[in-house]
């Protein structure tokens, strides 16, 4: 069987092909690691702002520990056509209250679930991204897309 040739990518476009990716995938994979082993799940993020991403949890979850003992973490998105992103971060617990707030109110399943924004079982971890990498489908080679300040200016 050949191999499929791989698409180019221009270097204008690795940001917007990156954060197509991240829309298409509802379900990326979390990576932790628990003391030596490493643990990947699905998570669903409950808010998305472009590489920067949210994941609420369960205090009571052993991924909570994991992530207390060690805050680096990666996040594997997979398009339908195979290109994939790979965010690799610090898993920070939010605290602000605005936030908190928006992201309860566009959440009806945590809602739903939770019952209210108070819930003591609650956390919402916010990835900060400290490398983001891009993959089309076959071409075996990862491409770099610039982090931004928060200021909007490229780091």
């Amino acid at each position: 069987m050949n191999q499929p040739a791989a698409q180019p990518v221009d270097p204008e476009d690795v940001r917007n092909l990156a954060l197509a990716v991240l829309r298409e995938d509802r379900f990326p994979l979390l990576a932790t690691i628990d003391e030596q082993t490493p643990r990947l799940r699905p998570v669903s993020p409950v808010q998305t702002t472009e590489f920067t991403v949210w994941v609420a949890n369960l205090k009571s979850y052993h991924k909570t520990v994991e992530i207390q003992a060690n805050p680096n973490v990666e996040l594997c998105y997979v398009s339908p056509a195979h290109d994939q992103v790979r965010i690799t971060g610090t898993a920070r617990v939010e605290t602000d209250q605005h936030m908190l707030q928006d992201i309860w109110d566009h959440n009806p399943l945590l809602q739903h679930y939770l019952g209210s924004l108070d819930n003591p079982e609650l956390i919402i971890y916010r990835i900060e991204p400290s490398q983001i990498r891009f993959m089309r489908e076959w071409a075996l080679d990862y491409h770099d897309v610039e982090l931004e300040s928060p200021d909007g200016e490229a780091m």
